[in-house]
């Protein structure tokens, strides 16, 4: 269940769930909207997140099994 949400409920929350509250920002981040800034970071954080699940939970079992 951990899995599952550290691959795919972190990312969803993070981008659909708080969208709202970055678009409401008036900011401007190295001169680009805080909107579009913040769905770039999640690109990148759900990539980090993809490969958490895989270290903490698949990498282990991938090694096990030739």
């Amino acid at each position: 269940m951990l899995k599952l949400f550290l691959g795919l409920g972190l990312p969803f929350i993070g981008v659909i769930g708080l969208l709202p509250w970055a678009a409401s920002k008036d900011v401007y981040v190295a001169g680009i909207p805080f909107i579009y800034a913040w769905i770039f970071a999640w690109f990148i954080l759900t990539s980090g997140c993809l490969m958490l699940c895989w270290t903490l939970f698949d990498k282990h079992s991938e090694t096990q099994n030739p």
